[in-house]
């Protein structure tokens, strides 16, 4: 990628981001753009978002294709794994060859090189010593990030994790409970109206979220208000 190419998607990525520090954005909406831009500027075949609830339970919020989702729940579901651990810990963690992790996450192995995946990096969303999830990404072939590349991925999770943790939200932590909740709640009616378009529609899951989004943005509606049309049948598209 030319360097004056990944410039100008780091700034309309960092302009994109920074336009959520704003009362009534929607936080759904803008961390589908990180995991998206972040996979375009890192040339990543893939990659997520884990996010806690307001209990501190890690779920999916954003990914860029059901592969990388399905390996996401996974780790979720037996509490172990680089994205896992990223958040515990607060560490970007690297894994240049899946297929060498050996005992360490046995079922993250299988998981990920069952969907074609080779290689990760995690980075933390943290801010200061809150960390409240994980930016993953993937790739079909060994990489290993140098140290520019991995503080870019970090820039971009920071700037997400300011975005959700703004000083009004670390101040009110009600607030900041209310909103990833309402984030988590609108992911599982995404899940289920991605479901619906795609028996409707004949389509993939991934082309039908792109229906339900780009409604979204063509109606000014917030993801969740589309999401529960589709699944209450009072919105078809």
């Amino acid at each position: 990628m030319a360097l004056k190419t990944r410039e100008i998607q780091l700034v309309e990525t960092f302009v994109a981001l920074a336009d959520t520090l704003v009362a009534g954005y929607d936080m759904v909406d803008m961390l589908h753009t990180l995991v998206e831009s972040s996979a375009e500027i890192l040339d990543a075949s893939a990659a997520g978002i884990l996010l806690a609830d307001a209990d501190g339970e890690l779920e999916v919020v954003a990914s860029t294709n059901e592969r990388s989702l399905l390996v996401e729940l996974m780790q979720l579901r037996v509490g172990g794994g680089p994205c896992f651990e990223c958040v515990t810990t607060g560490k970007p963690i690297a894994v240049p060859d899946i297929d060498q992790v050996g005992p360490r996450w046995p079922q993250f192995r299988s998981a990920a090189l069952e969907q074609g995946f080779v290689s990760l990096q995690a980075v933390p969303l943290r801010l200061r010593d809150t960390t409240i999830g994980s930016l993953n990404l993937f790739w079909e072939q060994p990489r290993v990030l140098d140290r520019g590349d991995v503080d870019i991925a970090q820039a971009l999770a920071d700037v997400a994790t300011i975005s959700i943790l703004q000083e009004r939200a670390i101040r009110e932590n009600d607030i900041a409970r209310e909103q990833l909740q309402r984030a988590l709640n609108s992911r599982v009616l995404i899940e289920q109206a991605k479901g619906v378009v795609a028996h409707t529609r004949n389509a993939t899951m991934e082309d039908s979220f792109d229906l339900i989004r780009s409604y979204a943005r063509a109606h000014q509606l917030a993801l969740g208000d589309v999401a529960a049309g589709i699944v209450a049948r009072t919105l078809e598209l």
